[in-house]
């Protein structure tokens, strides 16, 4: 589709922020934290995206309605030649494709439009939701960093759920701590066992330059997970980044908007009695078993792990070998087109395959104290909230 914004962007332009808004009553909260962020040398502009399905109820319109009034005023009040607000209403999306995924993409192609009316292709096209706050410094260490890593074309960012307040029932601050707990031990887990691409992929926390953006098609239309599908076009590509050095806090509130996702597992675990559980670290045993064998040049189909061997058929691991083998002129090449095949879906694949038929869930506290105590970091520690920041000390380190 066209652009929409009419206002010409400034020569400078180096940030956009792309935030999709759906029945969101508290869209002023993000709004007013951006504007108290301590400002780079370039423009910024902040694009939100009050959006709706045609089918849309009449409450969903009602709040949609109230969020643009609010949206107009402070960008009126407060939009300036160094920050920008700008806001797309469309309430007539198609209900086939209607969701984050479209509402980022018409958000993230808009930005994408004003960096290529200045011929700033370099620029940053920074995800956000409309229920997040962020770190003071969250402009300028995005902006630093991508100055300090040129060939860095996306990266993902710092984040922490809040884990107390009286915003919140104490019941959805604990269970935001498990489900934290689970993102971050899937991270580490994926990481200790040698999968290269192991990166949080959270729709809020995601930046990516407008070439790149524009490079692998933009962003996806999924209702769910499009962050996941979107990033892992950027990942395999290389010189993909990690920005530890500011924070982006999502809401930890449930959610009825998406088919799965935080909102909806904070929802779901909010009705059980039991700790979250997560992926058993055997199955993450034996992928590192498995990468191991990849990466030492042991291509034998007997001595991969069980799960392994159930899980690709014997034919199509060697049809994969010998594919590899044929389009690859070295170690490195090899490894690059392995990779590429048994990518971070394929892992995801894998890891459901062995819960069902080999290893079963397990509560997170005990999972995520087993794979510290593989790691080599003691701790004696069964409670999350003190799980959760060892994990967190990784991940920013």
């Amino acid at each position: 589709m066209p652009p929409v914004i009419t206002d010409i962007p400034t020569k400078n332009i180096g940030i956009v922020v792309v935030i999709p808004c759906y029945d969101e009553p508290h869209l002023e909260n993000t709004l007013f934290s951006l504007l108290s962020c301590t400002l780079p040398p370039v423009a910024v502009e902040v694009l939100v995206v009050i959006n709706a399905p045609a089918n849309a109820t009449k409450e969903v319109l009602e709040q949609n309605n109230k969020s643009l009034s609010v949206a107009k005023e402070f960008s009126e009040k407060y939009s300036n030649s160094h920050l920008r607000f700008y806001f797309i209403e469309n309430y007539n999306l198609p209900q086939k494709h209607a969701g984050v995924g479209l509402a980022r993409k018409i958000g993230m192609d808009e930005a994408a439009y004003r960096f290529a009316f200045v011929h700033n292709l370099s620029g940053l096209i920074v995800c956000l939701d409309a229920d997040c706050t962020c770190k003071k410094n969250y402009f300028l260490e995005i902006y630093q960093y991508f100055k300090e890593q040129p060939k860095c074309h996306a990266a993902s960012l710092y984040f922490e759920h809040p884990l107390n307040g009286t915003d919140f029932e104490n019941r959805i601050y604990k269970v935001i701590a498990e489900y934290e707990l689970h993102l971050r031990y899937y991270k580490q887990a994926l990481k200790w066992a040698g999968f290269p691409f192991a990166f949080h992929t959270i729709g809020s926390c995601m930046a990516v330059r407008a070439e790149a953006y524009m490079q692998q098609g933009g962003m996806n239309k999924r209702k769910a997970g499009e962050d996941f599908y979107f990033l892992h076009k950027h990942i395999p590509l290389g010189n993909f980044g990690e920005i530890n050095t500011t924070c982006v806090y999502p809401s930890p509130r449930p959610s009825h908007r998406v088919p799965f996702g935080t909102g909806k597992t904070i929802g779901r675990q909010l009705l059980q009695p039991n700790e979250l559980s997560t992926y058993n670290l055997l199955s993450f045993s034996d992928l590192k078993f498995f990468f191991k064998q990849v990466n030492d040049s042991c291509f034998s189909f007997s001595t991969l792990p069980i799960s392994v061997q159930k899980f690709i058929p014997e034919k199509e691991w060697q049809n994969k070998l010998y594919e590899f083998e044929k389009n690859s002129g070295s170690q490195e090449l090899f490894l690059k087109r392995f990779y590429l095949w048994f990518d971070a879906f394929k892992v995801l694949k894998f890891l459901h395959f062995a819960r069902e038929s080999f290893f079963t869930d397990v509560p997170i506290s005990a999972a995520a104290k087993e794979l510290l105590m593989s790691k080599g970091v003691l701790t004696e520690s069964k409670m999350i909230p003190e799980l959760l920041c060892i994990y967190r000390n990784l991940d920013r380190t």
